[in-house]
């Protein structure tokens, strides 16, 4: 077997239009193995089209796009769970390896051994109608992770929850990447998780939306809730924050 490649997704010029208006770009970036990245902007600049792009839902107008993960190896979660109403948090969770032909009692075993990795090992009988928001959002991150994927890709998935509890699952989601690294690209509105979580963010322009400045964190993960005071974390966020203030006053 060959070594993991060092790029996991590359964008290189990539731009969409829509109805013949430029709609995002020309974008480049490059998503390292094992990489977490942030993509923060204004609404409608085009970061979840970006998500679309690398998940193959959509194609681009223009530029290339490379990928690293084959078939399979691409999970996805979108801001609304989107579990199965009818099936339990175990059968949700279960549904990928299923699909990819994996038997039902093997699948069902991994799927509660990771509602158990979600803090829910009790919870895998229950249907979505029961579940809290937070639950749901746990079962759904199970989901994605249980065929273990290369390149995770997330598209505003705490926006739902309340301050605490986006804050307590964004936590256990760096630890849990501290144990089984991903690549993991991640859309969101929140400055302060985008700091919290990822080795870099992309800053975007209003659209059509680019890449204005591209915002290291040299700060070790995982970070707990103690790094939120840290001098670090407040220059960053405050920095990320300068840039769309700016953007949207230009």
């Amino acid at each position: 077997m060959g070594s993991e490649p060092p790029v996991i997704a590359q964008l290189r010029e990539v731009s969409v239009d829509y109805r013949g208006r430029r709609a995002v770009g020309p974008v480049s970036l490059e998503l390292a193995r094992n990489e977490i990245v942030a993509l923060v902007g204004p609404s409608g600049c085009g970061k979840s089209t970006i998500l679309r792009l690398i998940a193959g839902l959509e194609a681009p107008t223009g530029g290339e796009i490379i990928l690293g993960a084959g078939p399979g190896e691409t999970s996805v979660v979108f801001q609304a769970p989107t579990l199965m109403p009818w099936a339990s948090a175990a059968a949700n969770v279960a549904l990928p390896l299923e699909l990819s032909g994996v038997v039902k009692e093997v699948a069902r075993g991994r799927a509660n051994e990771a509602l158990s990795r979600v803090k829910l090992p009790d919870k895998g009988h229950y249907k979505p109608a029961q579940l809290s928001g937070g639950m749901a959002m746990r079962v759904a991150l199970a989901r994605a992770l249980v065929s273990n994927p290369k390149l995770f890709l997330m598209d505003e998935p705490f926006a739902a929850l309340d301050e605490m509890k986006r804050e307590e699952i964004g936590e256990w989601f760096d630890r849990e990447l501290s144990v089984r690294p991903k690549t993991v690209l991640f859309v969101t509105h929140h400055i302060d998780e985008a700091v919290m979580l990822a080795d870099r963010l992309l800053v975007f322009s209003p659209a059509p939306g680019r890449v204005i400045e591209v915002v290291s964190v040299p700060v070790p993960r995982p970070r707990n809730h103690a790094f939120r005071q840290d001098p670090r974390f407040v220059a960053i966020a405050a920095h990320v924050r300068g840039l769309l203030m700016h953007q949207a006053t230009a």
